[in-house]
């Protein structure tokens, strides 16, 4: 892996980034703030997150992203060396995921030793891992829990460790949820290969026990996992297209890359050997079909929508398609070591699985994704290879030690080699095809301590602002902004901040900062990074206020226009929207347009403004053109895509100024406290209607012992009496059931080790008991009876 990534000259040894697409915008982001969770710097605890869209659910982020047994390895690093973390985090997690898979094979059946490391290194270098979850680490971790619970198979079926398996199957499962459940019916396919159709059915009830026990110990973390993506916004649905047959072969290959087409490379000589095991005699014929069919039923159960629906949790993913890929590396590493563990495979063997490996070479010159250097490596690997095996197999005598030695170095290097060349081609690819982040350097230490510098939460909030270095800036370099990208970012931030004028790309689930006084003004937003600079405000409200009842006792709803929308939430008008497009001199010129791609000016000399729309896609923010100097000046649009009706607002700083001024002295909180957990305010006396905290009402919020209400999307209380103070407090969605599951499951496996416990003292001392020398020491005579 590091070796690839020395030949493209990629972090952490060259200049070219590695943090592509979700690796720049989620994991590196989320492991900074890890970081600063472990360190006690971060704003809010492990269920309220009140840096990103201000203020979400951390618990379902957590246990999506976080919940792996090496992210705590972060805290060891330097915070601005955390693209650094994140990377030896990724290669530790392949060399674990090799280590078990070769400790797995040498379970199943003794062999060659050597054979089952390079094997095992081939699983950990799969195609699937080098390709796809190198930028989506948190995958990895199903690639070290398939040989783990294929491990917990091996337990179940000889009736071992029955305490340790419901242990593994929760590590596994709150590590990484989704792929837990890939490599759990990955490992149930194998242990029906081990055990066949006539498995005991206690063996099966053993197997369903251990593993819902499993789930229901990881039941804590995977409820607010599952309840935070039924609140998210929907995103995207793609359906289902097969590979073609030339494609697949193609990806079988080393340094072969096609974001949609499963990536089949595991090393020339693993697939020597699975290919071989079908004309190994000495392998039983059970063993050949068994092993046989299981990689290739895995990888037609990859190309046919129903089964790949059952693969992937029922239905079709937003980005890769084939993201159990990994099981069926697996599957050929097993196959492969079936070939090997009965000796290695002779003359005949060999030179089928060479032609079996020549005719897909042969299948692959139809796609267009192959390259000469793809055909070389693949080529010469596949000649060393059977060299390898064969020197391998000699059974002479003579020297044996020397000429077993060679053969293994030449399939090491073999894999070795095609390997790093796989991930150099995809480093190079990836940046190539795919958004890319720099990683972490003096533009991050610039914006990190201006933001830091001018910190005054809970006073008001900083926003990192815009430009954007990645999708999750306030994760990164800290501050309490509106950006959030997440599997589970909430449909009810979605909406309202698009309502108000706020961008998106990944179709609505990574929000952008919104550059606008008003907005600002509503959230708290005190100080702001714009343009390589803090700018700080006044006129902004405290994170609580009161909002007067409705004279006719109407729900507020928005409308179709962003500048409307955002007078709604203030309670006054401050924009104008001229049917013309020209302001009057002295106010702020706005545009709103979400649709459209382009630029936009101010009087064809003012500075252009970008827009990126392209709905559903992206959706482009509202954007300051300056101030009106000249009367007339109209502005200037130019691209594509929708221009709405009333695209220009004309801001009057004095009006909004006047509003923000009034709210904060007649209805805003005395004192705000910001906890992990929730907020506590006092309000000023006589306070009547709607107390309102500026956070969006997501799922969870709980004011003054019930449910917390919503105004225009936000959280809000209908505030009774002479109320005095509000506290509102947020539970994720799922923690209570999920922490009661967990109790249960908790109390049965105690109970289970209780009873395993006691049956095992009971088995000792009845072997005591009736042991030899036990009898012997009971019926001795005393020693004066003679």
């Amino acid at each position: 892996m590091c070796a690839g990534d020395a030949v493209a000259r990629t972090f952490p040894f060259g200049p070219r980034t590695r943090a592509v697409n979700d690796l720049g915008n989620q994991f590196v982001p989320y492991h900074a703030y890890l970081w600063d969770l472990l360190h006690g710097r971060a704003d809010g605890g492990a269920l309220l997150n009140w840096r990103s869209g201000y203020g979400t659910s951390l618990l379902p982020d957590l246990g999506t992203y976080l919940t792996s047994p090496f992210a705590p390895l972060v805290v060891v690093f330097p915070r601005d060396r955390i693209d650094l973390a994140v990377h030896v985090i990724t290669v530790a997690k392949m060399g674990a995921a090799a280590a078990l898979m070769a400790l797995v094979l040498l379970r199943q059946r003794d062999g060659s030793r050597w054979a089952a490391a390079v094997l095992g290194a081939s699983y950990g270098l799969c195609g699937w891992a080098v390709m796809e979850a190198s930028y989506n680490p948190m995958w990895l971790d199903g690639l070290i829990g398939f040989p783990l619970l294929c491990l917990v198979g091996e337990w179940v079926r000889e009736g071992r460790r029955p305490l340790a398996g419901p242990l593994v199957v929760a590590l596994v499962w709150v590590a990484n949820f989704y792929t837990a459940y890939m490599a759990t019916l990955g490992a149930a396919l194998v242990l029906l290969a081990r055990g066949g159709p006539r498995m005991p059915v206690r063996v099966w009830g053993r197997a369903a026990g251990t593993v819902l026990l499993g789930v229901g110990l990881a039941a804590p973390v995977l409820a607010p996992v599952f309840l935070g993506s039924r609140h998210a916004y929907p995103g995207w649905t793609r359906a289902f297209d097969a590979a073609g047959v030339a494609d697949l072969a193609a990806r079988t290959l080393p340094a072969t890359y096609s974001f949609f087409t499963p990536a089949l490379f595991l090393g020339t000589g693993t697939l020597l050997l699975a290919a071989a095991l079908a004309f190994h005699r000495g392998v039983p014929v059970r063993e050949r079909w068994v092993w046989c069919g299981l990689a290739g039923g895995g990888l037609l159960s990859a190309q046919w929508e129903p089964t790949h629906l059952v693969w992937h949790v029922f239905a079709t993913p937003n980005g890769s398609p084939y993201r159990q890929t990994f099981v069926l590396a697996g599957f050929v590493v097993l196959a492969a070591w079936a070939a090997v563990s009965y000796g290695w495979p002779g003359r005949r063997a060999l030179l089928g699985g060479a032609g079996v490996l020549a005719g897909v070479g042969v299948v692959a010159a139809g796609s267009a994704l192959v390259t000469g250097a793809a055909y070389g490596l693949f080529a010469g690997g596949l000649v060393v290879a059977v060299g390898a095996v064969g020197l391998l197999g000699r059974h002479g005598p003579r020297r044996r030690w020397v000429v077993r030695g060679a053969g293994g170095g030449l399939l090491a290097a073999v894999l070795v080699v095609q390997a790093a060349g796989t991930v150099a081609y995809g480093d190079r690819e990836r940046v190539a095809r795919l958004d890319d982040y720099p990683p972490w350097g003096a533009a991050h230490d610039v914006r990190a301590r201006a933001v830091a510098g001018a910190d005054g939460w809970p006073a008001y909030r900083t926003d990192p602002g815009r430009p954007r270095l990645t999708g999750n800036d306030p994760l990164l370099v800290g501050g309490q902004g509106a950006a959030y990208y997440s599997s589970h970012t909430p449909e009810v931030w979605t909406r309202t901040l698009a309502a108000l004028g706020g961008g998106w790309t990944s179709h609505g689930r990574s929000l952008q900062s919104l550059d606008n006084p008003v907005t600002d003004a509503l959230f708290g937003v005190g100080a702001r990074w714009r343009d390589g600079r803090v700018v700080r405000k006044r006129e902004v409200l405290p994170l609580v206020t009161v909002r007067p009842p409705d004279a006719e006792g109407r729900e507020l709803r928005y409308g179709a226009s962003a500048f409307r929308n955002q007078e709604l939430l203030l309670g006054a008008r401050v924009y104008d929207l001229p049917a013309d497009g020209v302001c009057p001199v002295g106010s702020d010129v706005f545009v709103w347009a979400p649709d459209f791609t382009g630029t936009v000016r101010l009087g064809g000399t003012g500075r252009a403004a970008e827009l990126r729309g392209g709905l559903p896609r992206r959706r482009a923010a509202m954007v300051p053109l300056g101030t009106q100097r000249e009367a007339g000046a109209r502005v200037e649009w130019r691209g594509r895509g929708a221009v709405p009706d009333a695209a220009v607002g004309c801001l009057d700083r004095a009006r909004l100024a006047a509003a923000v001024a009034e709210l904060r002295a007649a209805t805003g909180a005395v004192t705000v406290r910001v906890e992990d957990d929730g907020v506590r305010a006092e309000l000023p006396s006589g306070a009547r209607g709607t107390a309102v905290l500026a956070a969006p009402r997501i799922a969870g919020w709980r004011c003054d012992g019930r449910p917390a209400g919503r105004y225009l999307g936000l959280v809000a209380v209908e505030l009774t009496g002479d109320a005095a103070a509000v506290s509102c407090v947020f539970r994720p969605p799922g923690l209570r059931a999920g922490l009661a599951v967990g109790g249960l499951a908790l109390l049965v496996w105690a109970g289970w080790a209780w009873r395993v416990v006691r049956h095992r003292r009971a088995r000792r001392l009845y072997a005591t008991k009736t042991s030899p020398a036990h009898h012997r020491a009971v019926t001795r005579e005393p020693a004066d009876a003679a």
